[in-house]
């Protein structure tokens, strides 16, 4: 008799913790997404990456950057491919000057292009030359 309630009460409290766990599965997205891009050379194409359609952020957010010269900084610019001319456009920011390390997604300096639409294809031109590392959160 005191094994059937224990095992009554066990799975009393496992269909209780699946009740409490089930709203956190179906919440929102989060805000942003971050993706880790090789830069392109001066108006150039690095790696392409689609901005995510389950993101509420609409910009795209310079939070990392590590320029692979002796110099430690470059010029960064966010870039958008234009299926209407089948070319890329550089964002009207242009190049945005960083030193290595990480950005605040909240400094305005850093966002490379604004209001992007779900799905646009972009990637990031460095000033002085291809290959840097960067992290854009969009």
């Amino acid at each position: 008799m005191k094994s059937a309630i224990a095992a009554g009460m066990l799975a009393l409290v496992s269909a209780a913790t699946c009740l409490v766990l089930a709203p956190a599965a179906s919440a929102a997205p989060a805000a942003c997404v971050t993706s880790t891009l090789t830069t392109g050379s001066n108006e150039g194409v690095g790696t392409q990456v689609r901005k995510s359609s389950t993101s509420s952020c609409g910009d795209l957010n310079l939070t990392y950057s590590d320029d692979k010269t002796q110099y430690g900084n470059d010029g960064y610019a966010g870039r958008l491919y234009h299926t209407s001319s089948s070319s890329w456009v550089t964002c009207t920011a242009g190049y945005v000057w960083a030193f290595d390390g990480s950005h605040s997604v909240n400094d305005s300096k850093y966002w490379l292009c604004t209001d992007v639409s779900d799905n646009t294809l972009f990637t990031v031109a460095s000033a002085a030359n291809g290959g840097d590392t960067v992290r854009i959160t969009h």
